[in-house]
């Protein structure tokens, strides 16, 4: 290795951290304020993120049992064959969803980048 091979990799591993450092101090992504509830494609519920509290909403298997917690929301129980829309977890930035196929649920967390940008 001679002096320029030294200082090209000073200045990679330079810009990867500046970078790196950028990325982690602006905002993630842009964490959603509300939550569409929708069954068949029917909007049924909006629901403010800011309040914590527990939803019940009728899917096609029986009850479907929403969570808000924190600026964020999930599905706590449900009756589908494997639970797969409970172990989703947590969703909270816009643009996330949990989509709970056998009871025809889905709940979304609208872009409010392109919502803001498109007014």
């Amino acid at each position: 290795m001679n002096k320029n091979d030294i200082k090209l990799i000073i200045i990679v591993l330079g810009i990867t951290i500046i970078l790196f450092s950028l990325s982690l101090f602006q905002k993630k992504s842009s964490i959603a304020m509300k939550a569409n509830v929708y069954h068949e494609n029917d909007l049924i519920l909006e629901i403010d993120l800011s309040i914590n509290k527990t939803y019940e909403v009728a899917g096609d298997n029986g009850k479907v049992v929403i969570e808000v917690l924190n600026n964020q929301i999930r599905v706590v129980e449900e009756n589908s064959p494997y639970h797969l829309c409970s172990k989703q977890g947590f969703i909270s930035n816009s643009g996330q969803s949990i989509i709970c196929l056998p009871n025809k649920i889905i709940i979304e967390l609208p872009n409010t980048e392109l919502d803001t940008e498109v007014s």
